[in-house]
């Protein structure tokens, strides 16, 4: 198994976020995404000399509309399992209500209402590896993002969905008599922010002061290495140094095969044929067939004539296309190829001609 994890480049030119996201592109896989605090220290750790300040991929969208995550990353918030309070969220006030909270009085039900990240509460923080006691009341009042940042130091991180914010969680005989505020922060909070390659990770590692009440900005984040490698947002046009990454788990084979004999060697030997359901999985693939010894590459991608349509062998939908010509009919003995030259655009080749291709590595959970 090949673990995935993403390479950092800084680029030290200087460059406007979209300029610095189009290099990116051209060149790596996109402007860097920050998954986790493992991520984070990994950029901090291998961060270019005296650079003070550099782009991520990191953008606030001007109408977007406001999405909740949660906290701790990998925990994904889900519709159906929500436990909002009646009239809640109603995001009152002039600043906006973009954090959770839940009623000190209500403990049994534990629904969720929203409030202002600026307000100062007592929190609940989650311990993943303490077996007797998972949750940790801290009855000191921060800020949502001050709370979030202690219980990412002390303990895994601000307790994050509805499994972790469980009553049978919370430790016997806790009281709260001398707790003047009747509100509890969660990590729950809602922003308008976006990653550039699409990456639907809820990590945030703004600094400590950042107005995470102001949404639809149109800025973009940057990364400061001399305030711990905080974020902060900045006008998109201004002109600052960036880091790209390179994400692969894809691998050229430079053998020349059939389209069966090329989906035979994947499977045998990696995980299948190469997948391609986004632009990002599009760009990662490019950077690969670039050094290709055929002019086409096989994909996973093969021509089912029975129900005429085109299909991924993984069984993923074919929701995102980049055909170049494709004025052949379909045939039955079609599988799809991709350029190895030029804009790399797909092509429908006979199955029996021989290429190199492209295997997907299995990813580590």
């Amino acid at each position: 198994m090949v673990c995935q994890l993403y390479e950092y480049h800084y680029i030290k030119e200087l460059k406007t976020w979209t300029e610095a996201q189009q290099y990116c592109r051209e060149k790596h896989t996109d402007l860097a995404t920050v998954s986790n605090m493992t991520d984070m220290k990994r950029l901090l750790c291998n961060s270019a000399g005296n650079m003070k300040e550099a782009w991520i991929g990191l953008y606030d969208q001007r109408d977007a509309k406001r999405t909740w995550h949660w906290s701790l990353p990998g925990v994904e918030f889900i519709e159906s399992e929500k436990n909002w309070a009646d009239d809640e969220p109603n995001n009152k006030g002039t600043d906006g209500q973009n954090c959770g909270i839940i009623w000190k009085s209500d403990l049994l039900s534990l629904k969720w209402g929203d409030i202002s990240c600026n307000e100062r509460y007592p929190f609940f923080c989650y311990n993943d590896n303490d077996t007797s006691n998972k949750l940790h009341f801290v009855r000191e009042e921060k800020t949502w993002l001050k709370a979030q940042s202690y219980c990412r130091e002390k303990y895994t991180d601000l307790v994050s969905g509805p499994k972790q914010l469980q009553k049978e969680h919370i430790k016997e005989g806790l009281t709260f008599g001398d707790i003047q505020q009747k509100y509890i922060f969660i990590g729950l909070f809602s922003d308008t922010w976006r990653w550039s390659d699409e990456n639907s990770s809820s990590f945030r590692h703004w600094n400590l002061e950042f107005n995470n009440q102001i949404i639809n900005s149109g800025q973009c984040a940057m990364v400061v290495f001399d305030d711990g490698g905080r974020w902060r947002n900045e006008n998109c046009t201004v002109k600052k140094p960036f880091i790209c990454y390179d994400e692969s788990n894809v691998i050229l084979i430079k053998q020349n095969k059939t389209w069966a004999e090329a989906l035979s060697y994947c499977r045998e030997h990696h995980h299948d044929l190469v997948t391609i359901t986004s632009p990002t999985e599009q760009r990662s693939v490019q950077q690969s067939v670039k050094f290709a010894s055929t002019p086409f590459v096989w994909m996973g991608l093969s021509y089912a004539c029975t129900l005429d349509l085109w299909f991924w062998v993984s069984d993923e939908v074919v929701s995102y296309e980049n055909w170049g010509q494709r004025g052949q009919m379909d045939e039955c003995d079609m599988s799809g190829a991709m350029d190895a030259g030029g804009s790399h655009q797909w092509f429908k080749k006979m199955y029996t001609e021989r290429f190199n291709f492209v295997c997907l590595e299995k990813r580590c959970r």
